[in-house]
């Protein structure tokens, strides 16, 4: 059987959910994981198989992926692999896409940009919640603007019981509460840690929320979309329910999210990948609900008036998707790029952040479709 998609890390949060899209869409779709739980219901869809892999041995991943005859992959395994994965894409003259890394990452995917315009194929590297849907926002306000000067964005969510869920990825929350950010200020990247930052703001469709400084490739990406525009000042920031947030920092305060191997029993493992393993075992309550909001404010001029606008995309949990809770709105943009790779919408080849390349207008539609709305200074605008 030849597939439209491969799923690498299908096993994952955001793994189950880009799969499920694709499947419901009616593609036929690849899922690869270094294991099979929690999958039946994915694995029973006709159109859809399984493949287990080990990234940590990249040839026998791209014999799977070559055999698999998909000339699409959509990488949601954690970002550590982004790279390999990335570059096994160029090898092979398949489309790519991920949900983000870090700063590092991000340039060096971004220095293989010339190979993938030689071989004919797109990569897009962060598209998800943020980065994802707020480069696309960000995208569709630059000609609003003939010189910008500060960007802030950032994510903030809640829920209707005070129970502690599996967060989005915990490889992502152990450098987001534990490292530094580097903002942009004036001009030039300083280091804050989260808690340097802790005023609270009113967010839309969530109320109150303590809001702090967040390490996200978008003060990077973002730099790079701007620097011609007059960009001085990038910052990202994150807000969680108080419940979650005590109980994702002592985890983190504790070593729990360490990528340092230890050894137990005669076996070498990393305390994030147990970490892992035991919240993505963690089921979500009867009658659990979230919401979250991704925002973005953009401040410059056009002519001589100086301007704001501001963007929000508001999420909830969905009838059908509960156990997906708000990670939808990581899931949904991932596969939803993918499909618009797939019918031609999305063609420039190269590799990009999502702002340089993803058309705003059926991105938005497509999102709209899925219940996530978009909004313009408070106007609903898909």
């Amino acid at each position: 059987m030849q597939y439209d998609f491969v799923v690498i890390g299908a096993n994952g949060i955001q793994g189950r959910i880009v799969s499920r899209m694709l499947l419901e869409d009616g593609h036929s779709v690849l899922l690869c994981a270094n294991d099979d739980y929690n999958m039946d219901a994915l694995i029973d869809y006709p159109k859809a198989d399984f493949a287990l892999i080990d990234l940590r041995k990249m040839l026998p991943v791209k014999r799977v992926v070559k055999k698999s005859g998909a000339n699409i992959v959509i990488n949601c395994a954690i970002d550590d692999y982004n790279l390999v994965v990335t570059k096994m894409a160029l090898e092979l003259g398949v489309h790519y896409v991920d949900l983000g890394s870090e700063k590092q990452m991000l340039y060096d995917q971004m220095a293989l940009d010339k190979d993938f315009k030689e071989k004919g194929i797109i990569g897009i590297t962060g598209m998800g919640s943020t980065p994802g849907i707020t480069n696309v926002m960000l995208r569709y306000i630059r000609p609003q603007f003939d010189t910008i000067h500060t960007v802030h964005v950032g994510f903030t969510w809640d829920s209707n019981m005070p129970v502690f869920v599996t967060p989005f990825s915990i490889d992502a929350i152990s450098y987001e509460f534990s490292e530094p950010a580097e903002m942009l200020e004036n001009g030039e990247f300083v280091h804050k840690y989260p808690d340097e930052n802790t005023v609270n703001y009113y967010y839309k469709g969530i109320g109150k929320q303590k809001t702090r400084y967040t390490k996200h490739i978008e003060h990077h990406s973002f730099y790079e979309y701007l620097k011609d525009a007059g960009i001085r000042n990038i910052s990202v920031f994150s807000s969680f329910p108080s419940h979650s947030y005590i109980a994702l920092k002592t985890l983190v305060d504790l070593g729990f999210t360490t990528k340092e191997p230890i050894q137990l029993e005669g076996a070498s493992i990393r305390p994030l990948d147990f970490t892992a393993e035991i919240l993505r075992r963690i089921a979500v309550p009867d009658g659990y609900t979230e919401k979250e909001n991704l925002w973005l404010k953009v401040f410059g001029k056009k002519g001589k008036e100086e301007k704001m606008v501001e963007m929000d995309c508001n999420v909830g949990t969905q009838e059908g998707w509960e156990d997906a809770t708000c990670n939808i709105d990581t899931g949904f943009p991932a596969a939803i790029t993918a499909e618009m790779i797939k019918n031609g919408t999305v063609a420039e080849p190269g590799i990009f952040s999502p702002e340089f390349i993803m058309p705003h207008e059926p991105f938005f539609a497509e999102l709209g479709r899925r219940k996530l709305w978009i909004y313009e200074n408070g106007k609903r605008i898909n």
